[in-house]
């Protein structure tokens, strides 16, 4: 299978504008993600998806590739999706599968989004997303970590920014993960989902992969224990960058 790394970056965040260079270890953020995920093993190609000049330039600055995509897109599987059907055209070759790391996911390891393609070649899996165990009751009760609970094979039930499933016997013992922003598709999913117009849970929660479960699709969750951090504040930028100055992958960009 023939992989690329896509990375959806905008400017214009409710919770953080300008968040994709908002700095980190002197670093913009969104430059941690492309390195990260052009260090993944079987990915062949990277790029950064973005609506703001100002990231596609930075990106090339550092010698990566980028593409201008819409500034219309509520979500960053569907800029995901444009941004594929651009490549592929500027390339003249197709992709077998997309790995999404979106451009918030700074601590993602390069091994845990190759991972991603492992179980992308069960011929029955068509999406894959990674989730990270909650460690804390105040990270689960956290309206921007969402939540996600699975069957018995690993396949998504439900995402919610609520807290689920529900702690009401006390959060200790209850199984609790967060989705990440890494999801792996097979193209033809990805396309699916492009053509698909918003459900009532997806627009509702605001999460892209509700649109997938409320259509009839399914999502394979893979948990890994890595410590993960979605950014979506300042604070959490601090609290990724004490990590980072000690993570050995940083090293490696260069």
């Amino acid at each position: 299978m023939r992989a690329i790394g896509i990375i959806p970056a905008r400017m214009n965040s409710s919770r953080f504008p300008g968040k994709p260079l908002a700095p980190l270890l002197g670093m913009p953020l969104v430059g941690h993600c492309y390195h990260r995920t052009r260090l993944a093993p079987g990915i062949s190609e990277t790029y950064v998806a973005t609506c703001d000049m100002e990231i596609k330039e930075y990106i090339e600055s550092v010698g990566g590739k980028a593409v201008m995509t819409s500034d219309s897109h509520n979500r960053a599987s569907t800029r995901t999706a444009e941004a594929l059907e651009i490549i592929e055209k500027q390339l003249g070759r197709t992709f077998d599968v997309v790995v999404m790391v979106q451009g918030d996911e700074p601590l993602a390891l390069p091994a845990t989004i190759a991972a991603t393609l492992k179980h992308i070649g069960d011929k029955d899996v068509e999406i894959v997303n990674v989730m990270a165990r909650i460690a804390t009751e105040e990270a689960f009760l956290d309206r921007n970590n969402v939540k996600v609970v699975v069957d018995l094979k690993s396949n998504a039930l439900y995402y919610s920014r609520e807290p689920i499933p529900s702690p009401w016997k006390g959060f200790d013992h209850i199984p609790s993960y967060m989705q990440t922003g890494i999801i792996t598709f097979k193209k033809d999913a990805l396309s699916r989902f492009n053509n698909t117009t918003e459900t009532p849970l997806e627009i509702v929660e605001s999460i892209d992969m509700n649109r997938v479960l409320e259509t009839g699709g399914s999502v394979r969750m893979v948990s890994v224990d890595d410590f993960m951090i979605g950014v979506d504040t300042r604070e959490e930028l601090l609290e990724a960058e004490k990590i980072l100055k000690d993570d050995p992958i940083v090293s490696q960009y260069l």
